[in-house]
């Protein structure tokens, strides 16, 4: 059967791989995407999407709870474990069907099978049909990441979990150890320490959500423990002791070894790139710890090949693939695009409190030599914040003293993963600290923190 040829192929339809194409095709491109799994990819069937919809279950209940401080009644408040999972996949299979609609409206070819780069430009698909060949001149990776396993750490899905079991959760933790301290650990330990599990979390950096601001991990460190959490830093599991009921752990501190026996264990260690059985090291395309090296622009150095979204490498977030997808949709399509900068993406932890961050941490910033100005703002000094009940929360940023530029900022407590987005367009726009200063943010909202943030770094705060 002779080989179908495109002007793209994309390789995976995950939140890179699916906005790459339809992006192609809105610029005029036949344009084909393969999938050996799902539609939507990782991000939407088993990560971002259905996690927010469990710890919405979670801050849900978690309010339910404190019916009294708002003058409200709520008796006999429990929980369906299965009826929160099952909401949750419901979320997930209804944007990944959305997905799919897309492509197909888009007049994108969908082609279900395992992919290969069998040569320049040339793609294998394998599936139960058996194999296709694919031909095009741009062809774009985007094949996603998955769960990291240490030697003996390897989940089971029975009392070790990756993920993908603590999504779908075979019973409930009565006692929880995560591994891990990072968005994916700290979202998980949140959701099963609202509905009651007594959790532990080991962190092996010297601080948890290591990524972040060490003022708000500290922040968020004491609002953990406040909810009952044991947060073990500078600490590694080295051992797990698996038993048909129960699971004990030998943790490593400060030269010491304690077991401790819990339940349920979540392995939440990072992720390795989906980079095996490509055919990419035949090719010439280089490879550095599981993930594709790129330039600015996503270009591998072999021609005609690109790398997007986690497989190409940190941040591993859906809003840089999505972006991604759409700058290289442009090159291919003849455009000028401009490259991503990878220090004007916002990470985002949907804990609770919420974490989000964009450009450099305050250390960081004195790392590369600046003179910084920092402003704070306290959630307790702001009148939304109080009405809503919220008041345990920070709003921190970091300017260049010498020129104004905001070159960080980083918040902790209730919705902060949406109030980042300011943040986000202000270092877009390269707005100075003036501007930000000069603009008139509205009455009564936590918006108003971001302000009195930068009005703080320069001196000038009003409520605090």
């Amino acid at each position: 059967m002779a080989a179908r040829d495109f002007d793209m192929i994309v390789i995976g339809a995950g939140p890179g791989g699916y906005v790459a194409a339809i992006r192609g095709a809105q610029l005029g491109l036949n344009v084909c995407v393969v999938e050996r799994e799902h539609l939507g990819g990782i991000c939407l069937n088993w990560g971002c999407i259905p996690t927010k919809a469990m710890l919405r279950s979670a801050e849900v209940f978690h309010l339910m709870h404190r019916a009294k401080e708002f003058g409200l009644k709520a008796d006999g408040i429990g929980y369906d474990l299965d009826a929160v999972v099952k909401r949750s996949r419901g979320v997930a299979r209804q944007l990944a069907s959305g997905v799919g609609h897309l492509l197909k409206k888009n007049r994108v070819t969908v082609v279900m099978g395992a992919a290969t780069l069998s040569g320049p430009g040339l793609v294998s698909v394998r599936s139960d049909k058996g194999t296709e060949e694919l031909t095009a001149k741009a062809i774009v990776l985007a094949t996603g990441a998955r769960a990291r396993e240490l030697p003996g750490l390897e989940p089971d899905g029975k009392r070790v979990w990756s993920y993908k079991h603590a999504l779908v959760p075979p019973h409930m933790p009565k006692t929880l150890l995560v591994i891990g301290s990072g968005a994916i650990g700290i979202e998980f330990a949140s959701f099963f320490n609202t509905l009651g599990a007594e959790t532990t979390v080991v962190e092996v950096m010297d601080r948890i959500l290591p990524v972040e601001d060490a003022e708000i991990s500290a922040f968020a460190k004491k609002q953990f423990e406040k909810q009952g959490m044991a947060i073990r830093e500078k600490a590694t599991v080295k051992r797990l002791d698996r038993a048909a009921d129960k699971v004990t752990a030998h943790v490593e501190q400060g030269g010491k070894t304690e077991k401790i026996e819990v339940d349920t264990v979540i392995s939440a260690v990072g992720i390795v790139g989906n980079v095996e059985g490509l055919g990419l090291e035949d090719l010439g395309v280089t490879i550095d710890r599981s993930h594709v090296v790129t330039d600015e622009y996503c270009r591998t150095g072999v021609e005609g090949l690109y790398a997007i979204g986690d497989v190409a490498g940190a941040p591993w977030l859906a809003h840089k693939a999505s972006h991604e997808g759409v700058m290289v949709a442009e090159l291919v399509a003849g455009g000028h695009p401009h490259p991503i900068r990878p220090g004007s993406i916002a990470g985002c932890t949907y804990c609770h409190p919420q974490v989000a961050s964009v450009g450099l941490t305050e250390a960081r910033a004195k790392e590369k030599g600046y003179e910084v100005r920092v402003g704070r703002f306290p959630f307790i000094g702001n009148g939304k914040a109080i009405a809503l009940g919220e008041p345990e929360g920070l709003v921190k940023t970091v300017f260049d003293a010498k020129t104004g530029e905001l070159l960080g900022a980083h918040m902790v407590g209730a919705e902060v993963t949406e109030l980042i987005q300011g943040y986000v367009v202000a270092r877009g726009l390269e707005t100075t600290e003036a501007d930000l200063m000069e603009t008139v943010f509205p009455h009564p909202t936590l918006s108003e923190m971001m302000h009195e943030s930068v009005l703080d770094a320069f001196g000038r705060a009003i409520h605090f």
